[in-house]
């Protein structure tokens, strides 16, 4: 295994771990943690990059394929669709309050700016978890070690980064299913970009996806 692809995995693994401690304990406002999300997730890999041609980021936003953008599509709105009818289906199982409760004490997220937050959510931080866990580690692991790890390794990092995010939002059931959902998204991602080697069709579907939850979020504080 090369020196950089252990070098991708430490970089993936101590990030985790930042965030993580910046989720749990720091608990800073939403603008502040994603200051530090950008730092982490974009600016640390750029930096990292810099110098070494076998790492080239800017190929992740090339366009290749017209087709694979229409079938993401379609994916990204049955997603869409899939989510929503989930949540009705278990609604009476999910703590509205708690969860409004939560995101108001740790990232003061209220009614009155949960809007902005959607936004930046679903195009900002959806584009940067994208880039870092498609694109940093994944496009770049896949080149250099098996297929199957390239994809358990991104997969996993991906789900794991959520724990601290989800770990008080749910009962254990609920929280079990959403990660093990989580690791089975990582996965869908990573095979829709394997062959365009870019990361706008994860991207793609990853937005509608936050899109579902936000639609959820905005019935929560009554918007909508």
């Amino acid at each position: 295994m090369k020196k950089y692809t252990l070098s991708l995995i430490h970089i993936m693994i101590l990030s985790i771990i930042a965030m993580a401690i910046v989720d749990s304990y720091i608990k800073p406002g939403y603008f502040v943690k994603s200051i530090i999300k950008i730092f982490l997730f974009l600016v640390v890999p750029l930096i990292y990059s810099l110098g070494k041609k076998d790492l080239p980021l800017v190929s992740f936003f090339k366009v290749n394929s017209r087709r694979e953008f229409i079938v993401s599509s379609m994916l990204a709105f049955a997603i869409y669709m899939g989510i929503i009818t989930v949540y009705l289906i278990l609604k009476n199982f999910i703590d509205l309050d708690n969860i409004q409760s939560i995101l108001s004490n740790n990232l003061n997220i209220s009614k009155a700016n949960f809007i902005y937050v959607a936004l930046y959510i679903s195009f900002i931080n959806s584009l940067l978890e994208e880039f870092f866990f498609r694109g940093f580690i994944f496009l770049n692991l896949n080149r250099n070690i098996t297929r199957w790890k390239a994809y358990a390794i991104s997969a996993l990092g991906f789900s794991v980064y959520h724990i601290a995010i989800l770990s008080n939002w749910f009962n254990p059931i609920l929280f079990i299913v959403a990660l093990t959902g989580l690791f089975i998204g990582g996965i869908i991602f990573n095979w829709l970009n394997e062959k365009t080697k870019n990361i706008y069709n994860s991207w793609l579907v990853h937005m509608f996806a936050n899109f579902a939850i936000n639609t959820v979020g905005l019935m929560m504080y009554n918007i909508i």
